[in-house]
This record gives C-alpha cells, sequence and structure tokens, in this order.
C-alpha cells in the first residue's frame, strides 16, 4: 500500500498549470487598469468649489461666497449652496451656474439661518458633487 499519489490519481495535464497563470494575469492587469482608470477620473474633476466665508445679512438672507475651479471644456457647471438653520433644517436653498474663480451669491431663506453647507458643483459627465 505505499503507492504515491501520482500513481493512485492520475497527473494533472500539463495546459492547466499555464492557463491558470494566464487567467491570473490577465484579471490582475484588467483590475490595475480599471484602478488606475478611477483614480486617474476622481483625481481630475472637471469642477471643484470650496466654500471661502458667508454672512447672514437678516433674517431671511445671507451672503456666501464660493470659490469655483472650472476645468476648459466643461458643458453646463451647476452649484448648490444650502442654508441651514439652528435645528439643522434646510431653511433656503440656491442651485446657479458658476463663473471660474470667486462666485458671490445670495441665499433667500424662510428663516434665519445660522450656517452654510456647500453642497458641490457638478457639470455634464461629473455626477458627484465636488
Amino acid at each position: 500500500m505505499d503507492q504515491t499519489l501520482t500513481e493512485r490519481y492520475a497527473a494533472a495535464p500539463a495546459w492547466r498549470r499555464p492557463v491558470t497563470i494566464a487567467g491570473v494575469v490577465v484579471l490582475a492587469v484588467v483590475g490595475l487598469a480599471w484602478l488606475a482608470w478611477a483614480a486617474f477620473v476622481q483625481s481630475t474633476p472637471k469642477v471643484t468649489s470650496q466654500l471661502i466665508g458667508w454672512q447672514v445679512v437678516d433674517a431671511h438672507s445671507l451672503t456666501a461666497r464660493i470659490e469655483v475651479g472650472i476645468a476648459g471644456g466643461t458643458t453646463h457647471p451647476v452649484c448648490t449652496v444650502q442654508a441651514l438653520a439652528s435645528d439643522h433644517t434646510v431653511v433656503g436653498q440656491l442651485r446657479f451656474t458658476p463663473s471660474d474663480g470667486s462666485n458671490p451669491v445670495t441665499v433667500q431663506t424662510s428663516r434665519a439661518a445660522t450656517s452654510v453647507d456647500l453642497t458641490g458643483c457638478t457639470a455634464d459627465g461629473q455626477n458627484q458633487p465636488r
């Protein structure tokens, strides 16, 4: 009863190992290419925005200054700013078409606002606000 495994069971076909290695290499290359593409797309948005400052004007309006960067060839950029009350409810919202650079905006509110939230800016081909 002293048999080796290859004597007891048939040896694996000679083609199986190279095909398995080639399959793993192809999957790794496809995965790395997708990862590089996703990193590039996420690191180069068409529109970026940053809330520079804001000031409450009165109980029904506030002004905010938004710095927007728009890449060349970008179409239909839109930014959204929300005014929030002390209980964190949205009391005003403004969607506007920005220009490249500083954008002063006035948000009309239904009651006194205590903070501002820049939801971000989107454009054609960029659905994630930045």
